[in-house]
C-alpha cells in the first residue's frame, strides 16, 4: 500500500451533510495508483456526501474519497473552456467564473457537491444543470483511464449513465462569455429563489420533482411541514427538505420519508442515493 494513502475504518456520518450514517471502510486517494488501488475491490464513491443517506449499519463495501490532489482547476482559457479535477467544490466554483464573466453556472449556486458528485446525479436546479456545460469526462474504469465525451453519459434529470464502477477524476467544461455584472445579476435571482431552504443539517432535496409539479408543494399542501420522527423532520421551511435537529438516526429519516410518501397522492421518487440498505451497487 502507497505510504500516503489513507485507508481507516471510520464513521461516515461525519462526511455527510445530513450528519448521518455509520461505519465503512474509508480510503482517502491522492493519486492514480492510489485510486486504482483502492477500487480493487467492491466500492462506493463519497463525495461531499450530499443527497446521500447512510444505513446506521454502514455499508460493507469499501468507500473511497479523492483527496486534495483532485481538487484543482485549470485557469479558464479566453474560450471559457476549463478543466477540473472531480473533488473541486462546485460552490466556489460558480462564484470564480461569474468574477471572470463567464455564464453557465448560475443554475449551480448554492448546491453543495464536488464536481465528480455533480456529474454523476446531473446536479441542478430549475434554472440549470451540469449538462449545460459539460464537454468531456475523464474516468478511471478498471483500473484504466479513459475519456468519454458528455453526451455518452446520457445525463437526464438527476440521473447519468456511467460505465460500471467508474470513477470520475476530472472533467472539461465549457462556459459562455458574458460580463461580471450580467452573470452576478443572474445568481442574484437563483440566490433569492432559494432562500427558503433551511439552513441546518439535511442532505438538500429529499425528493424529484414529479413534473411539472414540485416535491414542496406537495408536501405542503398535505400539511407535512414539521413532521418529525425523533430528530428527523420535514423542514419548516421548505417541504422538500429532511433536517436532523441534533441525533437523527437513518431509521428515523427513512421512517419519515414512508411516511410522507404515504400521505402525498402523488408518487415522490427519491432524489437522495440510499447505502447500506440492502441495495447492490456502486454509489
Amino acid at each position: 500500500m502507497p505510504e500516503t494513502l489513507l485507508a481507516k475504518r471510520t464513521r461516515l456520518a461525519a462526511y455527510t451533510t445530513l450528519k448521518v450514517g455509520g461505519e465503512a471502510e474509508l480510503w482517502e486517494v491522492n493519486s492514480t495508483a492510489e485510486l486504482r488501488e483502492a477500487s480493487s475491490e467492491p466500492f462506493r464513491v463519497l463525495g461531499a456526501g450530499s443527497n446521500l443517506l447512510i444505513s446506521d449499519e454502514g455499508v460493507k463495501e469499501r468507500v473511497v474519497k479523492l483527496g486534495k490532489s483532485f481538487n484543482n482547476l485549470e485557469d479558464f482559457s479566453s474560450s471559457g473552456e476549463v478543466w477540473l479535477g472531480a473533488a473541486t467544490p462546485l460552490p466556489g466554483l460558480v462564484r470564480r467564473a461569474a468574477s471572470a464573466g463567464l455564464s453557465g453556472w448560475e443554475g449551480l449556486l448554492g448546491i453543495p457537491a464536488v464536481l465528480g458528485g455533480a456529474i454523476a446525479m446531473n446536479a441542478g436546479t430549475r434554472y440549470g444543470c451540469i449538462a449545460d456545460t459539460l464537454q468531456e469526462v475523464e474516468l478511471m474504469v478498471g483500473g484504466e483511464i479513459v475519456r468519454l465525451f458528455a453526451d455518452e453519459l446520457k445525463l437526464s434529470y438527476r440521473h447519468s449513465e456511467l460505465p460500471q464502477s467508474a470513477i470520475i477524476t476530472r472533467a472539461k467544461f465549457k462556459l459562455s462569455s458574458s460580463s461580471p455584472e450580467t452573470v452576478e445579476a443572474l445568481l442574484a435571482k437563483v440566490d433569492a429563489a432559494r432562500k427558503g431552504q433551511p439552513k441546518i443539517k439535511s442532505a438538500g432535496c429529499a425528493f424529484k420533482n414529479p413534473e411539472p409539479d414540485s416535491a414542496g408543494r406537495l408536501i405542503d399542501e398535505a400539511g407535512l411541514k414539521g413532521l418529525r420522527v425523533g430528530d428527523a423532520m420535514v423542514s419548516l421551511e421548505h417541504g422538500n427538505f429532511i433536517v436532523n435537529l441534533g441525533q437523527a438516526s437513518a431509521t428515523d429519516v427513512l421512517k419519515l420519508i414512508d411516511m410522507i410518501r404515504s400521505r402525498v397522492k402523488t408518487p415522490l421518487a427519491l432524489e437522495w442515493q440510499l447505502w447500506g440498505f440492502g441495495e447492490a451497487g456502486n454509489g
